[in-house]
């Protein structure tokens, strides 16, 4: 309830995070039939990185920040970075604004903030935007309120909590778990941060214990994760991920690698968790 994403947004977190979300809304794309994205803790939708809160921490200058220009690179880079250009300078697109800006007539995208705040500035941004609905609630509780969605077979489930609980990676476990059970048929997409590599090891441990199949890990990370009072690297878990998702999520975060981490300590790794 009190996080806000404000402080953080254009990091490379969230350079790993939308990179990779982009390449899956892309697939959905390639299908003329419309689809539901439910975003389950969706902040803002778009933030200004010239505000005091993303002066005060300064984090985008470690992300978004090291790309003055778009550099020669693979397709899912350059795509991505088309995408926060469009917005114009000093302009970053929170994972709604991200969605919102491919959708089509057909497609939906259901948007949960439970900062009120946030909730208010979220439901301005998209005032005009007729395929998004935003609703001030808790985005566990949405999952099952919301699936399986109406009259749409295909879908994608996005998880992005704060992680400031001390039992977050269960309850994300267990909201996989739920978005799998209720929507077979979608993709699921959940970040998680990594400070120490035990966490992360229980989160798939708990994930094949409780039956899924299918699931791909993608990890960035700066530094080896030794020191648990940082930020080493983060994670995003794709349950069902796209044909050929797991190449084009290594061809793109080995491009950033070398932009969000030069000074070579860093690490990409792409491995199947589960066997479909």
């Amino acid at each position: 309830m009190n996080y806000r994403h404000a402080y953080h947004a254009g990091n490379f977190a969230d350079m790993m995070k939308h990179g990779l979300l982009l390449v899956i809304l892309r697939h959905l794309l390639r299908k003329p039939a419309g689809f539901l994205v439910l975003d389950t803790h969706s902040g803002c939708g778009t933030y200004d990185l010239d505000s005091v809160e993303a002066r005060k921490t300064g984090e985008w200058r470690d992300g978004i920040g090291r790309f003055d220009t778009i550099p020669e690179g693979p397709v899912e880079l350059v795509d991505y970075l088309h995408s926060i250009q469009a917005l114009g300078p000093m302009r970053y697109p929170g994972s709604p604004g991200l969605i919102a800006s491919v959708l089509r007539e057909q497609d939906r995208l259901i948007c949960c903030e439970l900062h009120p705040e946030d909730a208010t500035i979220l439901r301005h941004n998209f005032r005009r935007k007729d395929q998004v609905a935003v609703h001030e609630r808790d985005g566990y509780t949405a999952l099952k309120a919301f699936l399986p969605p109406r009259n749409l077979k295909r879908g994608l489930i996005l998880i992005d909590p704060p992680f400031e609980k001390t039992d977050e990676f269960d309850t994300l476990a267990e909201a996989i778990r739920t978005s799998r059970k209720l929507f077979p048929m979608g993709i699921v997409a959940a970040w998680y941060p990594i400070k120490h590599r035990a966490p992360v090891r229980q989160f798939h441990d708990t994930l094949r214990d409780a039956g899924l199949r299918d699931l791909l890990d993608c990890s960035l990370l700066l530094r080896s994760p030794t020191d648990p009072s940082r930020l080493n690297g983060c994670g995003l878990l794709v349950a069902s991920p796209p044909y050929h998702f797991d190449e084009q999520a290594k061809t793109l975060l080995d491009a950033l690698l070398p932009i969000l981490a030069p000074d070579g300590e860093g690490s990409v790794e792409i491995r199947q968790i589960v066997e479909e």
